[in-house]
């Protein structure tokens, strides 16, 4: 009806239209996806106010603090604001923790470093040593059990120690560390509990303690943390082993003084 009323072909009124709609796309196209990302994020429940979100991208670690129909404001934990297009939630990864805080625990997956070097048998004497440990009567008793039934179907063989199955200063102190998180009453029980012994490399034998505490708050969780790792580090002598670190200029200024003796 316009073409007929101005006199013109329909098709320069359909091209003229398409370029002009181009041309509104283009100016656009932030607010329309805007919009519909705020109608994706609102309909799922993705991100909400109140929420801690991590996005590297975006230089974003802390409390989603206002969630608008085209933008997201970010209080990071060192107090500084962060701002971003809200379409950014759609198209690019970030980490919602707000699953850790609704679960009731937070996870605690850090390892010791033990020096391999100082991984052994353990002796007759200090086995019975260990087994007065609290967390440990139960299970030496039951491994040492398990020991002598299985090297007793060595027969003659098991005159060779390397024939028999011992316990190691490494293998019991796992066992110690499982129990004593098991006896932590700061621990979540119904959650994944692991005690495992991971790929040795440069920096030494990783016995990585992975677990859940019964709380979420920042300050009681980092507590809880180092609580476990100061009493851990503390009791390694006791089984005979060491952590490892990198030596240092101190490492080396007290071998010097050894050396020039023996020379």
């Amino acid at each position: 009806m316009i073409a007929a009323i101005i006199d013109r072909s329909p098709l320069i009124l359909l091209s003229g239209l398409g370029a002009l709609t181009a041309v509104l796309l283009l100016v656009f196209q932030d607010t329309l996806l805007s919009l519909v990302a705020s109608v994706q994020i609102s309909s799922t429940g993705i991100v909400r106010v109140g929420d801690w979100i991590e996005m590297p991208s975006m230089n974003a670690d802390g409390t989603v603090n206002e969630l608008s129909l085209y933008s997201v404001t970010v209080q990071n934990w060192d107090n500084t604001y962060t701002t971003f297009p809200v379409r950014k939630l759609v198209s690019e990864p970030f980490k919602n923790w707000r699953g850790m805080t609704e679960s009731g625990g937070r996870r605690i997956k850090r390892s010791l470093y033990i020096d391999q070097n100082t991984v052994r048998f353990l002796t007759d004497a200090e086995r019975q040593q260990l087994a007065h440990l609290r967390r440990l009567t139960d299970f030496m008793a039951r491994k040492t059990r398990e020991l002598e039934e299985w090297n007793a179907q060595l027969g003659p063989a098991a005159e060779t120690p390397g024939n028999r199955r011992r316990m190691t200063n490494f293998g019991v102190f796992r066992a110690y560390v499982e129990q004593y998180l098991i006896g932590n009453p700061l621990i979540r029980k119904d959650m994944t509990l692991l005690v495992r012994q991971m790929p040795p490399g440069p920096e030494g034998l990783p016995l990585e303690i992975y677990c859940f505490t019964n709380t979420t708050d920042w300050n009681a969780y980092e507590a809880i943390q180092s609580d476990i790792f100061d009493h851990l580090i503390a009791i390694l002598p006791e089984f005979g082993l060491s952590v490892f670190q990198s030596p240092a200029g101190r490492d080396f200024a007290h071998a010097a003084p050894l050396s020039l003796e023996r020379s």
